[in-house]
């Protein structure tokens, strides 16, 4: 609350006491657009979350050809409807979208703001919440994602990553400087997988982010990695993380880019791990676009997705016998139960589990002197 006494977001902020409005619909929506983005931003919701949530009751808006203070559930169960029908929005999509809805109307009804008694002024009626928990997506399952996502299986994982070295020595063959990002390319997606990242913690990787490890000597200067920009929670910046390096062809794999390949990308005076031909930084569609030929090229499930990369690491740690508790810390999971939903171990796995505890069932009962 501001030295005046007004909260940010408040009618009184943006709406001139006493001064008649030219166009009352449309200036009175535009300030309480204005003043529900100062109220996030006042939550220090991230800027491109206002954005999202402000591109989301702008579109409920045109879809239900009303103004806030006109909305109804009506217009919610139309909307949804039509996001489910027609745009085939998955559920937690939907979920999302509504949410938006809901917590505008929340910020429109709360009496603190003061859009209530403006818009009986000008029009007559005001704002009520039109989503409510028996017109909107639940949360129902812990993994709402889609069924078909999975992690690699190990010959997949091979396949993939051959597949992408040998399209830098085709394209070297031929002469072509496209071989040096080619290789880029190559080098990200085993270190995506090397450490368990997501996606925009693999682009943001810079070449400081790396470091020794007392306890793992040989890794030498690649023994641990910095992700600076993990997932964030609403209203907290990226999460850091110290991610540990557990297999031995990884430092090889950085070393190589970093010092006899980088140097001749355009921007590699950049900071950046991973410049780009046109800029200092990789962009996210070409992750997804470069991703997608390599896999479509080797035959793969069109399931797999960059984010595969994540759950086959988090998957073969936990198959090659890793503590689930150093898995869970190396991903940056805050509960247990999140990563058992990425741990996708291969029936080959169960059955050799299975067989190992029967194995010593039958010893310890078969031993001479055992007691009951």
């Amino acid at each position: 609350m501001g030295g005046d006494g007004l909260v940010p977001g408040s009618a009184r902020l943006h709406l001139i006491d006493g001064l008649p409005l030219l166009r009352p619909d449309e200036q009175v929506f535009e300030a309480m657009i204005k003043g529900w983005r100062n109220q996030q931003l006042a939550r220090n919701l991230s800027p491109g979350y206002v954005d999202d949530q402000e591109r989301t009751v702008r579109a409920f808006t045109r879809h239900a050809d009303a103004m806030p203070w006109q909305w109804t559930p009506q217009h919610v169960d139309e909307w949804s409807a039509d996001l489910r029908a027609v745009h085939g929005c998955v559920r937690s999509t939907l979920r999302n979208y509504q949410g938006s809805v809901r917590q505008f109307c929340d910020f429109l009804t709360n009496p603190a703001y003061g859009w209530s008694d403006e818009c009986l002024r000008h029009f007559g009626t005001h704002p009520v919440q039109v989503v409510y928990d028996w017109n909107a997506a639940t949360h129902a399952d812990e993994a709402e994602g889609e069924p078909e996502r999975r992690a690699f299986t190990r010959p997949e994982l091979e396949a993939f990553f051959d597949h992408a070295d040998e399209e830098v020595l085709r394209v070297r063959g031929k002469g072509r400087k496209g071989w040096l990002p080619a290789f880029r390319d190559a080098a990200l997606f085993k270190v995506a997988y090397a450490y368990g990242l997501r996606r925009n913690e693999t682009r943001m990787l810079d070449l400081t982010d790396f470091g020794r490890n007392p306890e793992g000597r040989e890794f030498g200067e690649y023994g641990t990695l910095l992700v600076r920009y993990g997932k964030a929670k609403k209203g907290s910046p990226p999460k850091r993380r110290s991610v540990l390096t557990v297999w031995r062809w990884t430092p090889g794999t950085i070393e190589e880019w970093i010092s006899e390949v980088r140097p001749g990308m355009r921007h590699s005076p950049s900071r950046a791990l991973w410049p780009s031909e046109r800029g200092p930084r990789i962009g996210v569609q070409r992750l997804d676009s470069r991703f997608a030929a390599y896999r479509d090229a080797v035959g793969l499930d069109p399931a797999l997705e960059f984010h595969s990369l994540r759950r086959s690491y988090i998957t073969h740690l936990i198959e090659d016998g890793h503590d689930p508790l150093f898995v869970q810390q190396q991903v940056g999971h805050a509960h247990a139960s999140t990563t058992a939903i990425y741990t996708c171990v291969s029936s080959d796995f169960r059955t050799r589990s299975l067989r190992r505890v029967l194995d010593a069932t039958i010893e310890a009962a078969l031993r001479p002197g055992r007691t009951s």
